[in-house]
């Protein structure tokens, strides 16, 4: 069901039926079981969720979009007939979400898939929302877009620099610490996009990554803004970047060049103390690394850091997820002239891009990325994102240089073999 964005839909008219067994299906991939239409996933080295169809949706946007999805959520669970014989995170009832960046604009997305399938370790389950047990089966191979095209999007190249040292001015003059700035990237194809084409190259690609497709956004981010499980929390924190030259000994000594850079580590530190601050009101104890350790992916390396704590509220996932959002990560800091800043001279609407996306099982346990390394599909094509922290010593050329590097695994994941 769909309502206006400006309210949140009812929930459905009858309680949602729901049961979780276990299946075997060997070492298929869970995404070769995605149909063209409505797939949802979220996958990580092949384990994960993967579901489609539509038993229930939520559309609500502005300040109150995540109390709007967790008011519905928790309604939904209690009027629902729930029978779960797997007992996992991510059994019984499921909902996958998408939010926008900002209060305005942008719409935010939670939707209650008729059908889940999901694998964690040695097992796999079927969980089905108010519909018959479907035959799982390999589904026909998507095709590669036809006539792919890429072109510049909100500003060119030159155009984002000049964004760039004006907020290094601002920094300068002492308006805030950090900013975090964003550019798009158009693709057009002859043809509608199947998203699975490009989901399953980047799983394949990236697997260290979350690879997401939820309402249209999808990609594969290697940030985990934060799981709650049994208890536990987690968040991974990227902030500082270089990227991969393909040589094996020249990635290392630039990894060394990385744990070393004043001016990443400087913008790390903002971030992981972002997350910090946020999610210490929720947990009764909490680990912070001293240092970052340097996250390898195919096409950049990122300084990283897990914080670890316990939950001693009732904070669902979807609510720490509105705790931490926006970070230091991917606003700025201090984040309110940070934002304020990015809706003055970025340029163009983020709409669900460096937004929390994920899922969220009826005990409120669940894993909500950043939306980074990510596309949305339009009406008329694909629209890319990337973006990049700029504090007091950022280089315009450089920072344009790093940008150019995170369009990179959605933009080859669009390309024909």
């Amino acid at each position: 069901m769909t309502t206006p964005a400006s309210a949140p839909s009812p929930g459905p008219a009858a309680p949602l039926v729901v049961r979780t067994v276990p299946v075997d299906l060997a070492d298929l991939p869970l995404l070769d079981l995605l149909p063209r239409e409505q797939p949802v996933s979220w996958l990580r080295r092949g384990e994960g969720l993967v579901g489609w169809g539509v038993a229930a949706r939520l559309e609500t946007s502005g300040p109150t979009r995540f109390s709007d999805a967790v008011k519905w959520w928790s309604e939904t669970v209690a009027r629902a007939d729930v029978e779960d014989h797997v007992g996992e995170p991510g059994t019984g009832p499921v909902c996958f979400g998408t939010f926008a960046f900002a209060d305005e604009p942008g719409d935010s997305v939670l939707v209650i898939p008729q059908v889940v399938v999901g694998r964690r370790g040695d097992r796999t389950w079927l969980t089905t929302v108010s519909v018959d047990a479907p035959t799982l089966a390999p589904t026909p191979a998507p095709a590669a877009p036809v006539g792919l095209v890429f072109s510049d999007g909100a500003r060119n190249g030159e155009e984002w620099m000049s964004v760039v040292a004006e907020a290094v001015r601002r920094i300068g003059a002492g308006d805030l610490e950090k900013v975090v700035l964003a550019r798009d990237l158009i693709a057009t194809t002859d043809e509608p996009l199947d998203v699975r084409w490009p989901l399953r190259r980047l799983a394949s690609q990236y697997e260290m990554c979350w690879t997401f497709h939820v309402d249209g956004l999808f990609g594969a981010t290697p940030e985990m803004l934060v799981r709650r499980e049994r208890g536990l929390v987690t968040s991974r924190v990227l902030a500082g970047t270089i990227r991969r030259t393909g040589d094996d000994e020249r990635d290392l000594a630039l990894a060394a060049t990385l744990a070393r850079s004043s001016k990443d580590l400087e913008e790390h530190e903002y971030a992981v103390r972002s997350v910090a601050d946020a999610l210490e009101p929720h947990c009764s104890s909490m680990n912070v690394p001293e240092a970052p350790f340097v996250l390898h992916l195919p096409n950049v390396m990122h300084l990283a850091t897990d914080v670890n704590g316990v939950v001693h509220d009732v904070a669902t996932s979807l609510q720490l997820a509105e705790s931490l959002h926006p970070s230091a990560a991917v606003g700025g800091t201090p984040t309110p002239e940070a934002t304020r800043l990015i809706a003055e001279i970025e340029g163009m609407p983020r709409d669900r891009y460096a937004g929390p996306v994920g899922w969220m099982d009826a005990s409120g346990d669940g894993e909500w990325g950043i939306a980074l390394r990510s596309a949305m599909v339009t009406d008329r094509g694909v629209r890319l994102f990337a973006g990049c922290g700029i504090v007091a010593s950022s280089d315009p050329e450089a920072e344009l240089a790093e940008s150019q590097a995170k369009f990179v695994p959605v933009r080859d994941a669009l390309e024909a073999d």
